[in-house]
Formats: C-alpha cells, structure tokens, sequence
C-alpha cells in the first residue's frame, strides 16, 4: 500500500526521487496524464524505507538497478497539482543514484518505455534546458548547479 491519502481536496504523498544525472544533463520524464518533466521516482509503501523505494521505482520505470550514492533532500512541498488541482503535502526524499553499470545510456537522449498501461517518454535534459522548461520541482532549475554535500532539509511553497 502507497503512503498517499486524499482528504477532500488534498493529498498527502510521501514519495522519493531519483536523481540521475551524467555529463550536465539529468533524465526527466513524462506521461500521458503530465504534460510538464518529472524525476523518476514514486511513493514509498508501507513497510519499505525509502532506499528500497527509490530502488524498486527505477527498477519499475527504467528495468534498470541504480546505486543510491547519497540522499540529497528531504523537501517539504506544499502545491496545487496542474493536473489533479489538489492541494498536496509532500514529502519527498531525493537521491543521487548511480547508474554507470547499467545500459541506460545507451538507450539515447530520448526514449519511452511502459509501465503497465502508462507510456513512459525519457529525456536527458541539460542543466540550462531546466529553467525554460515545464518542469517540476520547480526548486530543482536552480539547485541542481549545488547539490548538497550533506542530506538537507528544505520547504517548498508553490
């Protein structure tokens, strides 16, 4: 079971992210319901720490097993989802992973992958590319130039 609960017209999530990045760029998805970028990641399950989840979400979306090589955030998001138009609190754990022993990059800049009954399109995006970007976190345009040396509580207000 997913740690998410609506009440009324908002949400808690408690998810993670996958921060995967090689020579300046860093893989940001979409689907068929977001038309704006996203992390690979998703929600932790009840019992499962968060390692684990980061873990079995990029093996779900990617089919590929990352290397966590450090936390980075633990963010506090409070913001209107553009496609739900719920009002969220979440929290999300974010992770610097490793993927240099797996083929993703071979896979080039832009792929699409499945996930059950949902069209995954992956994307290198250049750290420049972000800020003019439909992209989300939106705090992440600015902070992936200084990722944190130590794991680092932060508060987002959309």
């Amino acid at each position: 079971m997913d740690i998410s609960y609506n009440c009324e017209n908002q949400k808690f999530n408690y998810r993670v992210c996958a921060m995967i990045i090689a020579e300046n760029k860093i893989l940001a998805m979409h689907d068929e319901r977001s038309p704006y970028f996203y992390l690979p990641g998703g929600r932790v399950k009840m019992g499962e720490t968060a390692e684990q989840a980061v873990v079995r979400e990029v093996q779900e979306e990617l089919g590929v097993t990352p290397k966590i090589t450090r936390p980075l955030w633990l963010n506090q998001a409070f913001f209107t989802e553009d496609v739900d138009n719920l009002h969220y609190h979440e929290l999300c754990i974010y992770f610097l992973v490793d993927i240099s022993e797996t083929t993703l990059l071979e896979r080039g800049n832009v792929f699409t992958l499945t996930e059950g009954k949902h069209i995954h399109t992956f994307e290198w995006l250049e750290f420049d590319r972000l800020k003019d970007e439909y992209f989300y976190p939106l705090f992440l345009k600015k902070a992936i130039y200084d990722l944190p040396d130590e794991f680092t509580l932060r508060t987002e207000l959309e």
